[in-house]
């Protein structure tokens, strides 16, 4: 079956095994893509009710139908009610895993499309961001939109492919270990990109090796003749080098396919060499970023595109939301990389502070607990004092919550001014932001969890004037 047969009623339900409860109407069939949220769904989509955290899809099947819905998926009809007069309904076991069924059916007919999947510790929707301008310089492809990267965004941005496309980008993450593998089986990726190895969520996976192991399991898929293209840098994927087919590597090391030297941080972009030839450059701040550049040219190279598209793709990038962006509030100079956090993007954060403030200007970092990382939180946050002290890279810290205040002794026992806030809560945000003076250049970096951002939105509310992104940003 081709992907343009794919869409019919009863090949939807065929995928999934589900059974109607109500039949649809002859009209209007499925015309491809699924949606979890009435608010983004468009006609003819196909509707996943799912139990979710804070409401229950079955409530919004009405606004499904109005929204121009071809089948509704259930696993609840009690909890559904009345149906709409004229919406198909399917009811099936779990809606959750029949997303993801549906998406390796759908998969299996894009025989043309070419899948690109991304993963990492660090840099996964950033790199991801950076590919896809390369290739729709010379392709027509579909791309992860924002971080769609776990079992309910990766279904969804597969079922978001088209017939004729050439290629499919996909962001892959994971929480805990078992998760990657079955998005490798949906993908079944003909490019692998593995950006970092980190410390991200080590209360679930108990160390960095087991993490470059999850990591690695998105290539127990991969297409024959695939290509795996993988941080250099990162010593725990050392081990997986041998057992892929085709390799190509990244990075600042010397033995690296794609070495990347020379690297020079300006107050707008990042620009660096690769194999001491070509010249690149990227509007965003961190060096790190020179390496997620090099992951994009290799591959956009293996996808055709030259060199000098690569170069005028990336030079025309600007970073993903919360992730590095600079912005200047009434005098105030903001790196808002409050996304979130682990020790190594902590630490590369802290250093593109240092590199971009302007001279004279103070150094405040606002740095919110790093969690999910088990045994090793109150060390590392220690650590993270004890770098900033060592590196000088602020001149004044903001430590929000109980496991940032780890890295006040180090602080403090250097000379680096410390304040402290238990967390954002009430009027703390607005406490923070009130630290700020002009001419400040400020870092904002914590975990997901911490709602870090909340201290920009506070500094609307101190500083009340129209903030813009500063030159370059």
């Amino acid at each position: 079956m081709s992907a343009g047969d794919f869409w019919t009623a009863e090949s939807v339900r065929a995928a999934i095994g589900g059974s109607w409860v109500a039949k649809p109407n002859l009209l209007p069939e499925p015309t491809g893509g699924a949606a979890i949220d009435t608010r983004a769904l468009s006609a003819g989509e196909v509707f996943f009710a799912l139990l979710g955290d804070q409401t229950d899809g079955h409530r919004f099947l009405a606004e499904a139908h109005t929204a121009g819905a071809a089948i509704a998926v259930i696993d609840d009809a009690e909890a559904a009610g009345e149906l709409p007069e004229g919406l198909g309904v399917l009811r099936v076991g779990d809606a959750r895993l029949a997303l993801g069924r549906l998406a390796a059916a759908y998969r299996a007919t894009l025989g043309s499309v070419r899948t690109i999947a991304v993963t990492g510790s660090n840099g996964k929707t950033t790199t991801t961001r950076m590919i896809d301008a390369c290739l729709e310089t010379s392709l027509r492809g579909h791309c992860s939109p924002k971080s769609y990267n776990n079992d309910l965004g990766v279904p969804l941005t597969v079922l978001g492919a088209r017939s004729g496309d050439h290629y499919l980008l996909c962001e892959v993450g994971a929480n805990d270990p078992g998760e990657i593998e079955p998005l490798s089986r949906i993908i079944k990726p003909n490019i692998v990109v593995i950006t970092s190895i980190g410390s991200a969520h080590l209360e679930g996976f108990g160390s960095v090796e087991a993490v470059a192991a999850e990591k690695a399991s998105l290539a127990a898929h991969l297409a024959p003749g695939g290509l795996v293209v993988l941080n250099a840098d990162a010593p725990q994927l050392a081990p997986w080098r041998d057992r892929f087919e085709r390799v190509l590597t990244f990075g600042t090391s010397p033995d690296a396919d794609l070495r990347v030297s020379d690297i020079e941080q300006t107050s707008t972009e990042v620009t660096f060499t690769l194999n001491e030839r070509e010249r690149f450059s990227v509007p965003m701040l961190g060096t790190h970023n020179a390496s997620n550049a090099a992951a994009a040219v290799a591959v956009a190279r293996r996808m055709g595109i030259a060199d000098d598209c690569i170069c005028t793709a990336l030079a025309g990038c600007s970073p993903p939301e919360m992730r590095l962006v600079r912005e200047r509030v009434n005098g105030i100079d903001i790196i808002n990389d409050a996304y979130n956090a682990n020790p190594e993007s902590m630490l590369a954060a802290l250093r593109a502070l240092r590199d971009i403030a302007a001279t004279g200007s103070r150094r405040v970092a606002v740095l919110g607990d790093m969690l999910e990382l088990g045994p090793i939180a109150v060390e590392a946050h220690t650590q993270i004092g004890r770098e900033i002290a060592e590196e000088s890279l602020a001149d004044v810290v903001v430590l929000v919550g109980p496991l940032a205040a780890h890295a006040r002794a180090p602080l403090t026992d250097a000379g680096v001014v410390v304040l402290a806030e238990a967390d954002l809560a009430g009027g703390g945000a607005i406490r923070v932001a009130s630290v700020f003076v002009d001419g400040d250049t400020v870092l904002l970096k914590g975990s997901r969890g911490v709602g870090i951002e909340r201290v920009f939105d506070a500094l609307r509310l101190v500083r009340p004037q129209t903030s813009s992104p500063s030159e370059g940003g």
